[in-house]
């Protein structure tokens, strides 16, 4: 696979002691594979200077990292693999490694790290890397990048469930989390304690057609009458005519943000949102928004209208770029119309809420019995333990020491 490990030796899942098990464990959980991708380059682009947008130092990405490999160890998960770069991170997680304490870190699961046969610094090497790991059999994968980073991943993953860890520009899709928190909600899904029917969510994605070029987006398409794609980054207004939407959350940053002022549409909704822009000229209405980090601009509106599941619309933008998750990708002419399209068949994404307070009914990660709750004049929560057999039962449940 043009991987090479660490000498280290598989974490297991629980150490007998005294007659139980002295850590959480389940059948079968030393085979369960966690893949982490840590993009070297998000957080790193020109809204850095244009609109004092964050950097997201490579050393925080090393210690995510370590933090994902020590939860996953701690829950049982017998292997990690481990994208390289050129950039000091996959670096950083080895020397980690090699320098660990072995016997306060004896849980550590065993690291492979993915080589490439050429490191590109672009959107092929997490193409390429998400596409190994999952041959690899990768339960879960766990992104550490923006939406660009996302969005490079996801036709390559098929079924495999992500987790999206924020750390780049426009984050409209990954979210920020606690990298051990995100490392245990994923570890859970990976050996099966929490089955991928109730884990996991189907993003919406749009697809982009021009000629013979594809595009995915995960949050939003822009046609703006700019010709040509030059620094990618969107900041100007004044030239943007389309917006379409998987789904426009008020809270987020990015282009959807404007939609999400008039149209908010959950990610779970089933359709996205289409608004066209007035640009430079007489608008219907104005609306404000955070379309950038550091940029909150007023936006010209002409209509907004719910898009569908499997609409496809053709841009009446003759001439000009299509931006896909705030960044210009496309060139295209009137011999090269525009279309998208609204897709139901996106990214399988782990709902980390939803898979911690799962965890918490059905006291996945307590040993032995549960204390009673303190008496305050109530019933005690009943705790939850009948989970189907495929994932989860409680005759596996650890015991304490």
């Amino acid at each position: 696979m043009g991987a090479y490990r660490t000498n280290g030796q598989p974490a297991q899942s629980g150490r007998p002691a005294s007659g139980g098990r002295s850590e959480p464990g389940w059948p079968g959980a030393a085979e369960a594979t966690i893949g982490i991708i840590a993009n070297p380059m998000s957080g790193r682009d020109i809204r850095r200077l244009v609109a004092r947008a964050s950097v997201f130092p490579n050393a925080e990405k090393t210690n995510m990292v370590l933090r994902l490999v020590a939860a996953a160890g701690v829950l049982g998960v017998g292997r990690v693999l481990v994208s390289t770069d050129s950039f000091g991170i996959s670096a950083g997680v080895l020397r980690a490694w090699q320098r660990r304490d072995a016997e306060r870190d004896r849980v550590w699961p065993e690291l492979e790290f993915v080589a490439l046969d050429v490191l590109t610094g672009t959107a092929d090497d997490t193409r390429e890397t998400a596409l190994r790991m999952r041959s690899a059999g990768a339960n879960v994968i766990v992104l550490l990048g923006g939406d660009g980073t996302i969005r490079a991943a996801a036709p390559m993953l098929g079924d495999t469930p992500i987790v999206p860890l924020s750390t780049g520009t426009n984050n409209a899709f990954p979210q920020m989390w606690e990298a051990t928190v995100a490392g245990s909600a994923a570890a859970l899904v990976a050996v099966g304690a929490v089955g991928l029917a109730e884990a996991t969510n189907r993003a919406k994605v749009l697809e982009v057609e021009s000629g013979s070029r594809r595009e995915l987006a995960l949050v939003d398409v822009c046609i703006s009458t700019i010709a040509h794609v030059g620094a990618r980054a969107l900041w100007h207004v004044d030239s943007l005519r389309e917006l379409y939407c998987a789904f426009a959350e008020p809270h987020a940053i990015g282009l959807s943000s404007v939609a999400a002022m008039l149209h908010p549409t959950p990610r779970s909704h089933p359709g996205g949102v289409a608004v066209r822009l007035a640009g430079d000229g007489p608008a219907r209405c104005w609306v404000t928004a955070p379309i950038a980090p550091g940029v909150l601009a007023r936006v010209g509106i002409l209509e907004v209208a719910p898009l569908a599941i499997g609409e496809r619309r053709l841009s009446t933008v003759p001439t000009g770029t299509v931006a896909v998750d705030g960044e210009r990708e496309i060139e295209f002419s009137p011999d090269r119309p525009v279309s998208v399209t609204l897709s139901g068949s996106g990214p399988l994404v782990v709902d980390i809420p939803k898979v911690m307070r799962a965890a918490a009914d059905r006291d996945l990660l307590i040993s032995g019995q549960a204390p009673a709750e303190a008496a305050s004049g109530e019933q005690p929560r009943q705790r939850q333990v009948d989970t189907p057999a495929s994932t989860y039962h409680p005759d596996d449940a650890p015991t304490r020491r």
